[in-house]
């Protein structure tokens, strides 16, 4: 059974698109397959001054707190400083980078996995530490994610792509949407394959569904299944020549934007 850690930098996937994780698929995450969660950090950053004088935002991130604790992380907050230069500008900092490096440099003597969840390249020696510590370290970022960074992790996975981490938008009770990439798309023909994840007690299970551009609106648009890092959201149904068969509908891109 290998024991995992999971470490948030909550900071850098919060500017980073990963507004409105689900930290409790995390933990689903991390107990799945031979697995069992050991740890779990999240590294916070909290504004004393706004936290005193402003109510709603203190009730906003105390319930936050409250849930991330729910699921079973530890929150180690870093409070938010403020420096004046020579000109009189304000600028504020929270870096929590050295506490979680330390933490996990630590902690990592009982752990035999990692799941680092951030994009900063800052983080690039802690990886290398980690696996010469004999950790396996798997990274799950959003956007801005340090190439450096996927190359070293043993597994780098965009959390865009996790099932369920990121709420897929207008998604309604009793309908089930996907998020991934295109297989392979043969562009004279307008057809391809998707390739998604599915999230169950063995782990994470990568698939692929056929699809055709005309059950999206993209019809014309041909190179918007080429270019490469586009993510899609789309159903799977039953084809309408063969019911026993399946294929992506519905297909639209993903936007990153509407979780902001």
């Amino acid at each position: 059974m290998l024991k995992t850690g999971i470490y948030v930098d909550a900071e850098n996937i919060r500017l980073c698109g990963g507004y409105g994780m689900r930290y409790d698929v995390l933990v689903e995450l991390a107990n799945s397959g031979n697995s069992i969660m050991l740890r779990a950090n999240s590294y916070l950053a909290e504004d004393r001054e706004r936290t005193k004088t402003d109510q709603e935002y203190r009730q906003k991130l105390y319930n936050y707190h409250d849930i991330l604790r729910k699921c079973g992380f530890k929150i180690i907050k870093k409070y938010v400083q403020r420096y004046v230069d020579e000109d009189g500008t304000v600028t504020t900092k929270a870096n929590a980078d050295m506490d979680l490096a330390i933490d996990a440099i630590l902690q990592s003597r009982n752990l035999d996995r990692i799941l680092l969840v951030t994009g900063d390249g800052d983080f690039l020696r802690l990886v290398t530490a980690l696996q010469n510590k004999g950790c396996r370290v798997e990274v799950i970022g959003f956007n801005n994610v340090s190439t450096a960074l996927k190359e070293e992790a043993d597994f780098f996975l965009p959390g865009f792509l996790v099932p369920g981490l990121l709420p897929i938008n207008g998604e309604r009770e009793n309908e089930e949407w996907q998020r991934g990439t295109v297989a392979t798309y043969k562009a004279d023909r307008g057809f391809g394959f998707m390739r998604y994840h599915l999230l169950t007690g063995q782990g994470l299970e990568t698939r692929t569904v056929f699809f055709h551009c005309s059950k999206s609106a993209y019809e014309n648009d041909p190179q918007v299944f080429t270019t490469h890092g586009n993510i899609f959201e789309f159903q799977i149904g039953p084809t309408s020549k063969d019911a026993t068969k399946l294929e992506a509908v519905n297909i639209r891109l993903f936007n990153d934007e509407d979780f902001r």
